[in-house]
Parts: C-alpha cells; sequence; structure tokens
C-alpha cells in the first residue's frame, strides 16, 4: 500500500484523512509569528546531511498545532501572492509558482504522518479528530480561490500550452483537472455546500481510522503454554514477547494484526482458538462499541454521493475513475468480474480437498473461515510436502533486505549503505536508515528508512511512504522514502523469520520506494500517480523474489548458514498458483463491495446488511470472508485514496504479469540488462509525467493482456 505526501496545491481533497488540511481565517491569527515559528520545532528548516533530514529526534507534540497554524498561514499566503498577481498569468507564474508553494507544510506534515501511522496515542488522536474539520477548510480555501483558478485556466486555455514540454503540459493539465474536479467551477451556494462536505468528511474518516487502530489495540488474544500445539517454535517465541511488552509476562499474545493473526490461524491445532481469533481479527470496527465504524460507513457514503452529484456525476465511483486507467466503474467491474468465476471455482476445488482431511481428523468438522488456513496448510503439505514453516526458517528478515538491495542494484544501479548511528535522527528505536547512491557515480539519490515492527500506537499492514520527493524545480533534490511493516519482533538474539507471504509483501513495499528512488521528473507534483498503475511497480518487484540469484544468495537458513535446497525451492515453485482461490477470491469480494458501495445509491445504506446482500448475490463461498471486512476497511474509508479503487490491484497485476513475461522472453531473464533499462527509463522514472497508458505501451510495445494475469494464477486462460 502507497501512502505519499502530496504536494499541497494538486489534488486537495485528500487522498487520505492524514492529508485532509484546511482552516478558518480565525484560526490562523498568530501574534507574533516569526517568534513562535523559531521556537517551533516542527517548522524549521530540515538541516543536517543529505540537504536536511527531519529532526525526528527534537520533534513534540505539543508543538504540532501550532506548526498547523504556521504553516497553512504561510501558505495561504504563498497562494494569494499568486492569485492577486496583476502578471498575465503565464506557466511560469501560475503552474510553476503553485509549485514551489506548501514547503513548509509538506514538513509538517511528514511529522504529522508519523504520528498518525507508527506513533499514534490517545493525545495525538484528540489533535487529529479536532484538527481535520480545520484542515478541511483550509483545503477548500485554495480548491475555491477563484482568482486562482481563473489563472490556471488562462494558462490550461492560452496558446502558450502548445509550445511547452510535454510534462509541462501534462503538468498544467493535471492541475487544471484537479482543481475543476475538487469544486472549483461551482456557484458560491454549491461551493460552500462541498466545502462543508469535506469537512464533515475529514472528521468522519479519521474518526473511522482511529476506530480501527483503537480496536487493534484493545483486542488481543491471549494463550496458555498449553494451548501452543502445532504452532512453530519462532511464532510461540515472538507472542511470548508480544505478551510480555503487554504486561502478560507467562503468556502469549495473538496481536489484532494479520501478520500475528495469519501464523496463528495455520498452525495452530485449538481449533475454538482460532475461532477466536480470526473473530477478533474480521470484527474490528463492529463490535457495537463506541469504536464502531457501520454508521460513520452509512454517513461517508452518503456524503461522497452529495458532494460529486455538485459536479454532475451519477455515483462516487464515476468520479473518481474519470482520471484513471479504468476510466469508468464499468470497466474496472468487467475485469473482477472476468477474473471471479475462476477464482470461486478454484474454492470449491480447495474446500472440497481441505473437506476430505477435515473428515479423517472429526469426521463433525465442516470447513468455516477459521478453519481455510489451517486446512490449506495440511494440504499443501500433503500435495507438495511443502512445509510453510520449513520455508520460513530461510526467510530471516535481515537478509531479505539485503536481497532487496541487490535487486535494487541489478535493476537501478542503487546502493545502499547503513548511515552510521546518530547520525540521521530516527522517530523510534526500531528504525533503520540506509544511504542510497549511484553505484556508477556515487552520487547521492537520498535515505531509505525501515520501521519494520509491530508496537502499539502503529497502524497495522505494510506501506511506503516519502518524507521528501524528488524534483528539478530549484535544483535537485534528493529523496527521503521510507517502509514500514508490522512484523513480530524475535526475542533479543534471535533473527526475525517472516512468511512467503510477508516476504511477498516486504518486496512490494520496497517497489514504492524504488519508484520513488528512481524519479527523474522536474516538478513536485508529478511524482504522484494514477492509484491503478501505481501499485503496478511495486507489484512487479515481487516477482524477484522467485530469482535465482536471490533464492541461492539470501534465502539462508537461520541456524546453519545453508541455502534453501533446491528441491524446497522446486517444491515452492510447483506450489505457486496454490491456494489461489482463497486468495484471489477475498481480495475480489472485497473490491466489488467497494465498487458496489460507491456506484449503488447510499440513501439509509446499512453496511452490514449491504456487505452481506452483496456477497450474497455473488455466491461468496461461506468459508472465507472478504479481505477487508466494512468496518475496517481502511483504504477506502479512512481516506479516499483507494475509495472506489480497491479494483486497482487486480489493474495493476493485469500489467505484472504481462511486463513479467518481457523478462522471461528476455535472453538475461529478469535481470536482463535492456529489459531493466527500458523498465527504468520507461515505467519508473517518468512517474506521473506521462500517461500510464502510454509509458505502458512504451515498455510493452503494445496493451497489456489478461492472459498472463490467468496463467499466472492457474486459472483457464480466456480464447481470443
Amino acid at each position: 500500500m502507497l501512502i505519499k505526501t502530496i504536494k499541497r496545491p494538486l489534488i486537495l481533497v485528500a487522498s487520505m484523512s492524514i492529508l485532509a488540511f484546511g482552516c478558518t481565517p480565525s484560526t490562523l491569527k498568530i501574534n507574533n509569528k516569526a517568534e513562535e515559528q523559531e521556537a517551533n520545532s516542527l517548522v524549521i528548516d530540515w538541516s543536517g546531511p543529505y540537504q536536511g533530514v527531519p529532526a525526528f529526534d527534537k520533534s513534540t507534540l505539543d508543538a504540532l498545532k501550532p506548526a498547523l497554524r504556521i504553516g497553512m498561514q504561510e501558505n495561504l499566503a504563498e497562494i494569494d501572492a499568486i492569485a492577486n498577481q496583476t502578471a498575465v498569468p503565464s506557466f511560469e507564474n501560475t503552474i510553476v509558482a503553485l509549485e514551489r508553494t506548501g514547503a513548509m507544510l509538506d514538513r509538517i506534515f511528514t511529522f504529522y504522518s508519523i504520528w498518525s501511522s507508527n506513533l499514534s496515542t490517545p493525545e495525538f488522536r484528540e489533535i487529529q479528530q479536532e484538527m481535520a474539520p480545520i484542515l478541511s477548510q483550509f483545503s477548500s480555501k485554495i480548491s475555491q480561490n477563484k482568482a486562482l483558478f481563473n489563472r490556471i485556466k488562462a494558462v490550461y486555455e492560452s496558446s502558450e500550452l502548445a509550445d511547452l514540454r510535454a510534462d509541462q503540459r501534462r503538468l498544467t493539465e493535471l492541475t487544471y483537472r484537479s482543481f475543476a474536479r475538487n469544486g472549483a467551477t461551482l456557484d458560491a451556494i454549491a461551493k460552500q455546500r462541498y466545502a462543508d462536505i469535506n469537512q464533515r468528511l475529514a472528521q468522519l474518516q479519521t474518526q473511522f481510522s482511529n476506530n480501527v487502530l483503537a480496536d487493534e489495540e484493545n483486542y488481543v488474544v491471549y494463550f496458555n503454554q498449553s494451548e501452543t500445539a502445532g504452532l512453530p517454535d519462532s511464532y510461540v517465541a515472538a507472542a511470548s514477547v508480544a505478551a510480555a511488552d503487554r504486561g502478560h509476562s507467562g503468556q502469549y499474545a495473538v496481536t489484532n494484526t494479520r501478520s500475528s493473526m495469519a501464523p496463528f490461524l495455520t498452525f495452530s491445532e485449538n481449533r475454538e482458538l482460532r475461532k477466536q481469533v480470526w473473530s477478533t481479527y474480521y470484527s474490528r470496527g463492529d463490535n457495537g462499541d463506541k469504536y464502531d465504524n457501520n454508521a460513520l460507513i452509512s454517513e461517508i457514503l452518503t456524503l461522497r454521493h452529495e458532494r460529486v452529484r455538485l459536479l454532475g456525476y451519477d455515483n462516487y465511483a464515476q468520479w473518481r475513475l474519470e482520471d484513471r486507467m479504468a476510466q469508468n466503474p464499468e470497466n474496472a467491474m468487467a475485469l473482477l468480474e472476468s477474473v471471479w468465476p475462476a477464482a470461486v471455482a478454484r474454492v470449491v476445488e480447495e474446500v472440497t480437498d481441505m473437506q476430505a482431511l477435515a473428515d479423517m481428523d472429526d469426521p463433525g468438522i465442516t470447513i468455516e473461515p477459521w478453519d481455510y488456513r489451517f486446512y490449506a496448510e495440511k494440504v499443501r503439505k500433503l500435495r507438495f510436502a511443502l512445509d510453510s514453516d520449513e520455508v520460513k526458517q530461510y526467510l530471516q528478515l535481515e537478509k531479505l533486505t539485503e536481497a532487496m538491495f541487490y535487486v535494487a542494484g541489478e535493476l537501478f544501479n542503487f546502493r545502499f549503505t547503513p548511515v552510521a548511528e546518530g547520525s540521521v535522527p530516527v522517530f523510534h528505536p526500531d528504525v533503520s536508515v540506509w544511504e542510497v547512491s549511484d553505484k556508477s557515480t556515487n552520487s547521492n539519490i537520498g535515505l531509505w528508512y525501515l520501521d519494520p515492527f509491530a508496537r502499539k500506537g502503529k497502524r497495522s499492514g505494510a506501506w511506503a511512504t516519502s518524507y521528501r520527493s524528488h524534483s528539478t524545480i530549484d535544483g535537485k533534490t534528493n529523496v527521503l522514502s521510507a517502509n514500514n511493516s508490522n512484523f513480530v519482533k524475535a526475542p533479543d538474539g534471535q533473527p526475525v523469520l517472516i512468511s512467503w507471504d510477508d516476504a511477498t509483501t516486504f518486496f512490494h513495499e520496497f517497489g514504492h520506494s524504488l519508484h520513488s528512488l528512481s524519479s527523474k521528473v522536474a516538478y513536485p507534483s508529478l511524482n504522484g500517480g494514477v492509484r491503478d498503475y501505481t501499485e503496478f511497480q511495486s507489484q512487479l518487484l515481487e516477482r524477484w523474489l522467485m530469482t535465482d540469484q536471490v533464492i541461492n544468495n539470501y534465502l539462508i537458513h537461520h541456524k546453519t548458514g545453508e541455502p534453501i535446497p533446491a528441491a524446497l525451492v522446486e517444491k515452492i515453485k510447483a506450489a505457486a498458483t496454490f491456494n489461489q482461490g482463497f486468495s484471489t477470491t477475498e481480495y475480489l469480494a472485497s473490491a466489488i463491495v467497494d465498487l458496489k458501495y460507491h456506484t449503488a445509491d447510499p440513501l439509509d445504506i446499512d453496511p452490514d446488511t449491504f456487505e452481506r446482500e452483496v456477497l450474497s448475490n455473488l455466491n461468496m463461498p461461506s468459508e472465507l470472508v472478504m479481505r477487508h471486512r466494512s468496518p475496517h476497511f481502511g483504504h477506502i474509508f479512512s481516506g479516499e485514496g483507494y475509495s472506489a479503487g480497491y479494483y486497482g490491484y487486480m489493474w495493476a497485476d493485469v500489467l505484472t504479469s504481462d511486463a513479467s513475461e518481457a523478462f522471461t522472453e528476455a535472453p538475461g531473464g529478469f535481470y536482463d540488462k535492456e529489459t531493466a533499462k527500458r523498465l527504468v527509463q520507461t515505467l519508473f522514472e517518468p512517474r506521473n509525467a506521462i500517461n500510464p497508458a502510454d509509458a505502458y505501451r512504451a515498455f510493452r510495445g503494445r496493451d497489456a493482456s489478461i492472459k498472463p494475469l490467468m496463467r499466472d494464477r492457474g486459472f483457464p486462460v480466456p480464447q481470443d
């Protein structure tokens, strides 16, 4: 999952609640701006090496609200200077000038996002809830600035546009469309309603996210030594640490995150405990208490629908997908529905195999959702003689990190070097930092931060973000990129062992960072992207985990130091399409429900009823549930980055499967120099400076086909 800092003037209706910023004039009044600014640790320019780095060691939460006031006031002054100038609007004095605004606020939101995602506390959540509507008002002040929009429109419609470089034309067009699509063309009454809706949505989406985090913190399943049957030693050790960290020494903890839940459901022989862990995880945001999200969902959907109706769209999905590769919800749904039958058919086969084994264990067992992973693992062992825990012994976090660096060096010519401890401030002792440089020139590209472990106050999942993006608008800026995971920390002195799925996700998120680090765009806003395209680059990087160079050199047994045996590798490859029914169906169900939510009339919608009815109409297998049930579906309800857009992972995977075949067809395989060079130059370096469809055709020589995707998943391939 990608989270990135969005350049302030562009796309001001924030894609995530943490980036929905705004205020009213009264909230911006500061008696002595210079004095307050000088004393505020979050406002000051970043100093130190690498063109300056965030002073995480000096950041204090009590500085946050004053910093936001200062940053917003400065940003509004910058906007007014552009909007009220008398010079004839031009690309340079309007579009480029807009690109130069908001630098201080960008810095402040780096700290804000860390508190939101990595270090959340009750104190921060109070600030977040208080500031969300104020920040949204501020956003509206910019997006609804008539004088500013008139200047943007003048450049967009001017004869100058034809004389600009292609990336400059695209920046102008994206800037114009972002304002037009976010209310700039509305009359005064509609603009006010639009702003009011955004303000309320900012509150609701922030509350949704905080409610999920509260359930992840509050609902932890503890168990005793007598209940550890079937669990790998490494999991038991990590669960002991997790329990001790929460004041339950002598017990074991299953934290309410996927990285803790999934292996427990895979290996635990205690069926009742599996059911408890499963229920706890899939009930996040749905417990009928003060953190229940169902009412929030209903209001969010209603307000989103009303807002896009003001702009003339029939539904939210129509508005959201207009500027994405899919273009409209019909195209997105057509892709999902084309894969659904094959996925469900595979689930039927998987359940039949699992039920046969369950009948041997206990004739009274019928496969339930909390049994799926457990019996799937039994089938895997029986059919492929493949034990997931055996594989895990070769998946050391430290070695996998080295493997990613190797891939980055071969494909991107990057070198990763650990920075000296203490030379770059970090926000938590778990965070490590590497310098990224060009291997040929030794020139610095930026820094890469890694925050790998789960802890209280850190949201679940895995994601990438950028603290500073590349541009050359005022000289080349170095990139500050970060990856964040929720691996369970091992006891001191022991390696962190992760599952194959988690290793794949680790590579995936690193792909987002490589996309950021490889940027060659001139203008900050072009570091953004089309969401059903930007997942493609990260999904593609997953393929290098299975390359021989990585397998032979980095998948090393944590005790013996021996590389993973060739026979075990062959088992992994043979089982590559195993359980694709489960993984594809749970994903597709979430993506389809997302689109259904955002194309339906939301009047009086009840999320629980709606979710059940959509899944029932799909003939959703009863043995599994959608990957993200509605009350904790943060992708689409904690913000708007993936709302009506969760399908994008599948859209991007069509590109991924097709692009990977470009490497399998090349003489040098996945390390073919010419193909890698073309990959970087056409699909990574340009970011959003060119249309994604054009970028892909430049790499592949044609549009992508769905056939490689179906082959990759072991599904029937459609005929021409």
